[in-house]
């Protein structure tokens, strides 16, 4: 595995790749999670392709109040996981390196799509997290790129970025991991204290009731995995929702999907699934 740290690094090792090449872009803190998408980017390129995995805390999309500074970094732990795992290459930059010229002054503007659920709680964060997206697909320039389903608004919009500016990259979703007990892989579980991380569950819990209730319609499957979700008091909800797989309304039948963002402790927690709303005809 080749680890490089600047732009012409990259460029020179770059071009001796094997095509195909997919990338898997992160922020580092590896967990499962991760390593399936690099699995899957594997699975995709062939054993004749190259995995690229990038590692980088990306400032631009984190608000002034977020947790930029204490996001975990385990750089040496994360080297051997992606060695571990089969990756050709790490490319691992400073912040000068991605941004050279310093705080990007031109940006990706999420759209709509942006400004709703994340997008509401958080103004800036999907302005930030397309704009290094966009700089990084550019810098590797894979074929193809695999994000999990776990941030499924950010999968959404990484894919009609890549269409809608004819970036010429598949975007692969990978479902979500789960730990033994249902909860979502994140790096910010670390986050959370023994009491805190049992409380977090119900996220899980809540979705499985809605998926469950999704037959009787999308209002009865909110309402399921919102009397779920009410009775743990230490879980501040932000919002529960269904929509469509795209993330506009929901159908009365068919495929739809559940996003829920809660806060336990000073952690906020993301976790989202599939629904069939409707039941048969």
């Amino acid at each position: 595995m080749l680890l490089v740290r600047s732009r012409r690094e990259l460029e020179r090792a770059r071009s001796t790749m094997s095509e195909p090449v997919g990338a898997v872009l992160t922020m580092g803190a590896l967990h499962e999670g991760h390593l399936e998408l690099v699995r899957t980017a594997r699975q995709r390129v062939g054993v004749d392709g190259s995995v690229v995995l990038t590692l980088f805390v990306n400032p631009l999309q984190f608000g002034p109040q977020e947790d930029l500074d204490r996001y975990p970094r385990t750089f040496e732990a994360d080297l051997a996981a992606a060695e571990a795992e089969g990756v050709d290459l790490v490319f691992a930059p400073d912040v000068d390196e991605v941004y050279p010229d310093g705080p990007a002054t031109i940006t990706v503007d999420p759209g709509e799509l942006g400004t709703v659920l994340e997008g509401a709680a958080r103004p800036a964060h999907f302005r930030g997290v397309l704009t290094v997206v966009a700089k990084l697909l550019n810098l590797v320039r894979p074929a193809l790129t695999v994000f999990g389903e776990k941030d499924y608004q950010q999968l959404v919009l990484v894919r009609r970025m890549c269409s809608e500016l004819d970036l010429g990259v598949e975007v692969v979703g990978a479902p979500t991991v789960r730990e033994a007990d249902g909860m979502a892989m994140s790096s910010r579980n670390a986050y959370l204290s023994g009491p805190q991380r049992a409380s977090a569950t119900v996220l899980s819990q809540a979705l499985r009731a809605g998926q469950d209730a999704a037959p009787q319609g999308a209002s009865a499957a909110v309402a399921a995995a919102r009397d779920l979700l009410e009775a743990h008091a230490s879980v501040d909800v932000d919002y529960l929702v269904v929509t469509g797989p795209e993330l506009g309304p929901a159908p009365s039948r068919g495929p739809g999907r559940m996003l829920v963002a809660a806060r336990v402790g000073s952690t906020r927690l993301l976790d989202n699934a599939a629904l069939s709303l409707g039941g048969a005809a």
